[in-house]
């Protein structure tokens, strides 16, 4: 077809998600035929962030630096923290707008099927941030699954001890339903709506 390049070219972008091996191959094609307005810009951009982008040491983000843009703004308020699945749902809700404290990422939740417990998630240094004080509330804004059930009263047992309000995202996130998916509206609405656990 065209080679061992173009081959390789198609093989990782079909492991991109929402990419298959018909998409990735579209994809490339439109990329192989404009190298200079389409691929190199492409293949720059994402060299630039493969070399910058890190993991923020304070809440996990992906930012080009650490401690985060999020982490680093004064203007956020401190006293809450919105516990997340990943770091698409914090881009998700920082699109939307509607949240104006701070994030912590879990990097996932707890899973009995998928194997994930409490050890392969960040909830130690969500505890130690919680423990250095000033913070007033956490919301839970998980997914609205089984596993994002169980995540959020496993969190609540352990973060009620400490004193801190803890709240869960209201209505408004569909049950099994991923937040980084969730249109501005449905997420602002979720979010103002969330209720104490």
């Amino acid at each position: 077809m065209g080679g061992p390049e173009v081959e390789r070219l198609i093989a990782l972008l079909a492991k991109l998600p929402g990419l298959g091996p018909r998409s990735a191959r579209r994809a490339a094609l439109k990329l192989l035929q404009q190298p200079a307005t389409k691929m190199a810009p492409l293949a720059a951009a994402m060299a630039d962030a493969a070399r910058a982008v890190k993991t923020c040491a304070l809440c996990g983000n992906l930012d080009s630096a650490d401690p985060c843009g999020i982490c680093a703004d004064p203007r956020r308020d401190r006293t809450l923290i919105c516990v997340v699945e990943g770091v698409g749902d914090l881009w998700a809700l920082e699109r939307a707008g509607v949240h104006r404290g701070l994030y912590h990422i879990l990097g996932g939740t707890l899973s009995a099927l998928g194997g994930t417990g409490p050890d392969d998630l960040s909830v130690t240094p969500l505890l130690t941030r919680i423990g250095e004080g000033g913070v007033a509330e956490i919301i839970l804004a998980l997914g609205a699954t089984v596993d994002g059930a169980a995540t959020a009263h496993w969190l609540t047992e352990r973060i009620k001890p400490l004193g801190v309000a803890v709240s869960r995202v209201g209505h408004g996130v569909p049950i099994g339903g991923a937040l980084e998916i969730l249109d501005d509206g449905t997420l602002g609405a979720a979010l103002r709506a969330r209720r104490p656990v």
